[in-house]
């Protein structure tokens, strides 16, 4: 949470959709209270979160937890002639799931773009111009949020609200 919030910060400061007069977020929803404070704790976030991920793909590659996880070949057979409505829903989780992945990698990548543009300027390259590199950094946090939505639903569908809380408990 605290990535977008502060992310909203820095859009504030410097809309990417209508420049400084274009339209901002409330107040309430912004972290840092200004454009350095928003970028501090963004920058704090980010670290946290490519760890994280880092440390997840790490785990599923020594385990090769990602051949049960991910989908795969038997997935999209379910999904085109599937009746096992339970194993259609589980294919669309593990879709859902596995899109996520190169969502999160390109926030990583495009944030790192735009946090070090001069010593990264191979990478910040790979993004045309500078707006385009905003705006691909900016749209993978409605994405983000939608995943984590749909993440939900299928879940709930999946297995009710049980599955859900199993998820949760130690």
């Amino acid at each position: 949470m605290p990535e977008t919030t502060s992310g909203l910060q820095i859009y504030n400061a410097t809309p990417v959709f209508g420049g400084k007069d274009g339209w901002t977020f409330p107040k309430w929803a912004t972290l840092g209270g200004w454009l350095a404070g928003g970028r501090n704790w963004h920058f704090a976030a980010m670290w946290v979160y490519a760890f994280t991920l880092l440390i997840y793909g790490i785990y599923i590659f020594l385990t090769q937890r990602w051949k049960r996880k991910f989908f795969s070949g038997q997935d999209l057979k379910a999904l085109q002639v599937g009746q096992n409505s339970k194993r259609r829903t589980y294919s669309w989780h593990r879709l859902i799931y596995t899109g996520i992945i190169p969502v999160l990698i390109l926030a990583i990548f495009s944030g790192l773009a735009m946090y070090k543009p001069a010593q990264l300027h191979w990478l910040a390259g790979l993004f045309i111009n500078w707006d385009i590199l905003r705006i691909v950094h900016f749209l993978t946090v409605p994405i983000s949020l939608l995943f984590v939505l749909v993440h939900i639903i299928m879940g709930i569908r999946a297995g009710g609200l049980r599955l859900t809380r199993s998820m949760f408990q130690p």
